[in-house]
């Protein structure tokens, strides 16, 4: 195939101009390996994008002179090895097309983000990082960026940076690649002699050796893999165990977690990690009613293989079974006797869908009528009931490996949840949507004035009363589905689950 190599912002606006695609942007600082050949051709399953793959050698990022002098360049070779993996275009940029004198926005790198793990050790780095992405991403113009699971504290670090300034560009990543002894492939690899590289593999097979124990135990002793570490005489710059996704030290409620340290072989630093998990990751859906929920959670639970937790089902269920058995409900005595006889099951059928039993009825359809629209915001605010319910779905997601949905799931059941949407849609797309939803079950024609005040009465009710009222959670992804189908809702929401669950978790 033709090499297309772009030294200048000139020749690459001409060459994006003349091709009229989006662009995905693979950054890189060269002598590439078999990590970035696996960039490329993830970069390439976007089929109507092309694919440009920039090499550049930012001198922000290095805290050493020496460092950056001696870091490995291998012009031909990349240019081989990105052709051959399907690249469409290299861009060669020279560092002051880049950096021009006098007309650069530096930027500095999240506090939180860049304080530990190798922050502490390459002061202004992350920083370096930030400001040549930004330029790069404001030259190439991309509508998708590709980039690697290893250097997961800078990944958190773009995307954290890509957030704040609201940059209309997405992030994609691939899980960490390895080579065949198992370490890392990195493009500082071949500055190891044989010795160094031994060490390395021995550093890697030590961090998978405590992830076993970790599947067995969930703990990590980090000062006997250090110990262990330094008697097979390897110098650590490093090692620590932190949340995974705001690299705070760890601490027994968290789930994903990361451990991840730095090694020093000869003159060449190095780093690895691992990824622990205690239990399967939940997924919490809040949002008003009539928002397609129950809908998009069912489907979701299906396409990951995960449980379907309808919250909103086992209050609509209580409400029935309150309402047949004449059950003083604001008697809370009276009540706390009841629901200490409740039993709700979900009982999976034939597809995607479930049947919901309370005390051997199966409630399924019954619970979707208007009669119990009406009075189930008002029982889902009493305390005794709210109490109860939590405490059997709390119950359900102690293993994890569910999608819950209802209207306190991410602020309130399931605070430490790994995803949480707040889906929601304007009041006519939602009453639009249950007006069909009533009608196909045979419940005649309905009035939408009628159903709509009643979806507005409803969402005052949930969003003021005074028990877990609800909110969007304050680290929830907000998606208002007005003019998407289901299915493209779904494959959203799953795109983000797949984006924020690192990919090793998913191998």
């Amino acid at each position: 195939m033709t090499k297309i190599i772009l030294k200048t912002i000139k020749e690459l606006n001409e060459w994006r101009l003349s091709n009229q695609k989006d662009i995905s942007f693979v950054p890189t600082m060269g002598n590439l390996h078999l990590g970035h050949r696996e960039l490329i051709r993830e970069s390439k399953k976007l089929k109507e994008n092309l694919v440009l793959l920039s090499i550049f050698i930012n001198p922000l990022q290095f805290n050493d002179k020496e460092d950056l002098i001696k870091y490995p360049r291998t012009i031909n070779k990349d240019i081989d090895l990105a052709c051959a993996a399907g690249a469409d275009a290299i861009f060669l940029p020279y560092v002051d097309e880049i950096f021009p004198k006098n007309k650069i926005k530096y930027l500095k790198a999240s506090d939180d983000l860049s304080k530990n793990l190798c922050g502490n050790y390459r002061k202004g780095h992350f920083d370096g990082v930030c400001t040549v992405v930004y330029r790069l991403i404001n030259i190439v113009k991309p509508k998708v960026i590709f980039l690697g699971d290893k250097d997961w504290q800078q990944l958190l670090i773009i995307k954290e940076m890509v957030a704040k300034y609201n940059i209309k560009v997405a992030i994609k990543s691939i899980d960490t690649q390895r080579d065949s002894d198992g370490i890392p492939f990195s493009s500082r690899n071949n500055l190891l002699l044989k010795n160094d590289r031994e060490k390395v593999r021995l550093f890697s097979e030590e961090l998978f050796h405590a992830k076993k124990i970790f599947n067995k135990t969930k703990t990590i002793r980090l000062n006997n893999i250090r110990k262990r570490l330094k008697n097979k005489d390897i110098k650590v710059e490093y090692l620590e165990h932190v949340n995974a996704f705001n690299l705070q030290r760890s601490t027994s409620e968290m789930n994903i977690t990361m451990l991840a340290g730095a090694i020093i072989c000869g003159s060449t630093r190095l780093i690895d990690h691992i990824f622990l998990m205690k239990r399967d990751p939940i997924i919490a859906i809040d949002g008003p009613a009539g928002s397609g929920k129950s809908t998009v959670t069912k489907l979701i639970a299906k396409k990951l293989n995960f449980i379907f937790l309808d919250t909103g089902a086992m209050y609509r269920a209580l409400s029935w079974y309150l309402t047949k058995e004449k059950i003083n409900y604001e008697n809370g005595k009276d009540l706390n006797s009841f629901l200490s006889n409740i039993s709700i099951k979900f009982k999976s059928v034939a597809g995607s869908k479930q049947n919901v039993i309370i005390n051997n009825h199966n409630v399924t359809d019954k619970i979707r009528s208007q009669e119990i629209s009406s009075i189930v915001s008002s029982i889902a605010s009493i305390k005794e009931v709210r109490e109860f319910l939590v405490k059997e779905q709390r119950k359900i997601g102690e293993a994890g490996g569910i999608v819950a949905e209802g209207r306190d799931i991410g602020s309130k059941v399931f605070p430490n949840a790994e995803l949480k949407i707040f889906l929601t849609a304007t009041i006519n797309e939602r009453a639009k949507r249950r007006k069909n939803e009533l009608e196909a079950m045979g419940l005649g024609t309905i009035d939408f004035e009628k159903l709509k005040n009643e979806i507005e009465q409803r969402d005052f009710e949930d969003s003021n009363r005074k028990i877990s009222p609800l909110i969007k959670a304050e680290d929830a992804v907000e998606i208002i589905s007005d003019g998407y189908t289901i299915n493209q809702v779904v494959e959203k929401i799953v795109g983000i689950y797949f984006e924020t669950i690192p990919k090793e978790l998913h191998l």
